[in-house]
């Protein structure tokens, strides 16, 4: 199994949780999961850029263009109060999961 698809179905959990720590832009939300997950996760931009848009139209999160530092245009990414909510969910949700398949590797 290709590590891209180990992401099916835990990208809005990931997107949502990297915004929690703070604004970011799509290649900033790639380069955190990259490195929080020590290479084990990747993002393709073909299935990120979908997802921010959905976020955003769902209003789990909010968007805006700025400058960034190094003097280039990007759009950055803010979660809101509907998007710690469904965060919190999520997170509930995927623990469970993450027990369940624990147990059933787990089992002789």
């Amino acid at each position: 199994m290709k590590n891209t698809d180990r992401l099916f179905g835990s990208l809005e959990l990931l997107v949502l949780k990297t915004l929690a720590a703070g604004p970011n832009h799509g290649f900033g939300i790639t380069v955190h999961v990259e490195t929080v997950s020590k290479g084990l996760l990747h993002m393709e931009e073909g299935s990120l850029y979908p997802a921010l848009h959905r976020l955003e139209r769902e209003r789990l999160i909010s968007g805006e263009w700025r400058q960034t530092d190094n003097g280039r245009r990007a759009r950055l990414y803010t979660l809101t109060a509907g998007g710690r909510k469904r965060l919190t969910e999520n997170e509930a949700s995927w623990s469970s999961v993450a027990l369940g398949i624990e147990r059933v590797l787990r089992f002789v």
